[in-house]
């Protein structure tokens, strides 16, 4: 090969992984633009906590849902076409929620761009897997990855509260647009059309019990949280859940072209790698839902004040994604992810001790050690999973442990916002009675508390009890507040557990092999694929 085309090829190399890079950032602009402006949106739309756990949840079920069917769809018809239908999606998703008149329509508009960021997330890990065969290098980019879908973090608080600060809540979705359209027309002319090897076809049965598998749950629990777990549609859409789980996974183990071979949870470090994303996820996203409702509801912070707090974790965790992909060279992963889980679980504890008058400094360091632990361990958990398979299951893998990772991430405001309303429910007549409010205006308020969410309390005009009845709301909201950061890092403990119970070298039987089918060029998973127990150096 001569020098022009080792040039041309570094040059199409660099437009690869530079548009994956663009894509993350696009697909995860959403997530902290809207998680940080709820307490807005609830107030001009009059939303109670199940409903805005729905405007997260809108965008990260058809994350969970889709997104093996888009990485399949990439493999098979090519992942350049995927990539462009994705930012299509993002765009038009952010438009129909810059016009959202009603929480419904905005939740249809989180919808389409949970659907764009279904199609980009698995393209873009697989395009860089494709562009970077080499395991060892590939580690440097999926961090680069990783620093861009944080930047996106960053940027997305920022943007929405200086939006909110002067105009109205719905033009923090017009980022989304110019930014997927520019991206659309620099991939059109600079991304190279690939496919995997071997040609797969659409698995719809996998994908329809999958997605009502994936609903179901989630519905379950919002409701369950909402009425009670008793209650006939928490129950029926449960066992729905359960019914569509299982036919999913006989699906899957009998179809000739799966959705999600099952067979890649032969390897251990896949396997552990994708539960601990998922259980990450749920403690993860959780929190920050009810950490964007603290700052807004009980601190009374505008949004640009809590997008500031907000945005420590991710500017450290960006940080640290720069340098992250030449440690994971040098240290075992399951050091990393282990330390980094365990660094997450104790800056989430050390937040149980907030407070309606918990200064920005004492809040800040606690933010900024959460970042570390999500800088640490997160680039690591998904360049292990990408990593422990063959190249020709790249796109696979990476679908499915995005997909594990996402429902989590629906079932932690799901979840975690149903234990915040429970008990703070609970404890509400108590502060209400602690503060002296009693009669008509502890019945009003608890009412209003349990019909429209906590947030409607704000509203009422109680004459002089007023002041007693938010400051025993703020009480009820802290309780609850704590239960959720302490079952956040119950979850990321137990991860951090079962990283180091489970990731360690495979025995050669267990490792995936490829196909026999497979090109020659094509290695058998080996065990220095897996990023699992030892060092990756040059």
């Amino acid at each position: 090969m001569n020098v022009s085309s080792k040039t041309t090829d570094a040059r199409g190399r660099g437009a690869t992984i530079a548009l994956a890079c663009a894509g993350v950032f696009v697909a995860y602009l959403p997530v902290t633009t809207v998680a940080v402006s709820l307490p807005a949106i609830g107030e001009a739309l009059g939303a109670t906590t199940a409903q805005l756990s729905w405007v997260s949840d809108a965008f990260v079920l058809p994350v969970a849902a889709l997104i093996l069917t888009a990485g399949m769809f990439g493999d098979v018809h090519g992942r350049k076409r995927v990539y462009q239908v994705g930012m299509a999606l993002c765009a038009v998703g952010a438009l129909v929620s810059l016009c959202s008149r009603s929480i419904e329509m905005l939740w249809a508009g989180q919808a389409l761009a949970g659907a764009g960021a279904a199609a980009l997330l698995p393209v873009t890990l697989a395009l860089i897997s494709q562009a970077v065969p080499d395991h060892r290098e590939r580690g440097k980019y999926i961090g680069l990855w990783t620093t861009f879908m944080m930047a996106a973090m960053v940027v997305g608080p920022l943007v929405a509260g200086v939006v909110i600060e002067h105009t109205s809540w719905r033009w923090i979705f017009l980022l989304a647009v110019p930014a997927s359209l520019a991206t659309m027309a620099v991939a059109s002319k600079l991304l190279t059309e690939s496919r995997a090897p071997r040609a797969r076809s659409l698995d719809w049965p996998g994908q329809i019990t999958a997605a009502i598998a994936i609903t179901a749950l989630v519905y379950g629990v919002i409701e369950g949280g909402a009425e009670s777990f008793s209650h006939p549609s928490a129950v029926i859409a449960l066992v729905v859940a359960v019914v569509c789980g299982a036919a999913f996974v006989v699906i899957e183990r009998r179809s000739s072209a799966p959705m999600l071979d099952l067979t890649l949870f032969r390897s251990p470090a896949f396997t552990v790698s994708t539960l601990v994303a998922m259980v990450s996820f749920l403690g993860l996203i959780g929190f920050f839902f009810v950490l964007s409702l603290y700052l807004g509801m009980v601190q009374q912070l505008d949004t640009l004040q809590a997008g500031l707090r907000m945005v420590l974790v991710n500017v450290v965790s960006m940080i640290l994604g720069v340098v992250m992909g030449r440690v994971m060279r040098q240290v075992s992963a399951r050091v990393l992810i282990t330390v980094g889980l365990l660094i997450t679980a104790a800056a989430l504890l050390s937040m149980t001790t907030l407070d309606v008058d918990t200064s920005f400094a004492s809040l800040a360091w606690r933010l900024a050690l959460l970042g570390l632990g999500l800088g640490i361990a997160f680039p690591c958990i998904t360049s292990t999973a990408v990593s422990a398979v063959p190249p020709q299951q790249a796109g696979m893998a990476a679908a499915g442990n995005n997909a594990f990772r996402q429902v989590g991430g629906a079932l932690g405001p799901a979840l975690l916002g149903a234990l915040l309303t429970s008990k703070a429910m609970d404890t509400l007549p108590g502060h209400l009675a602690d503060a002296g409010v009693t009669g008509t205006g502890a019945r009003t308020a608890a009412e209003t508390a349990d019909t429209n969410g906590l947030g409607a309390v704000a509203g009422l005009d109680l004459g002089a009890d007023t002041g007693r009845v938010l400051g025993a709301v703020s009480e009820a909201f802290l309780d609850g507040l704590r239960l959720c950061l302490t079952v956040s890092s119950v979850l990321l403990v137990i991860a951090a557990v079962l990283t180091v119970v489970l990731l360690r070298r495979p025995r050669a039987s267990q490792a995936p092999t490829a196909p026999a089918t497979a090109p020659e060029d094509t290695r058998p998973l080996t065990a220095a694929h897996t990023m699992a127990d030892q060092p990756h150096r040059p």
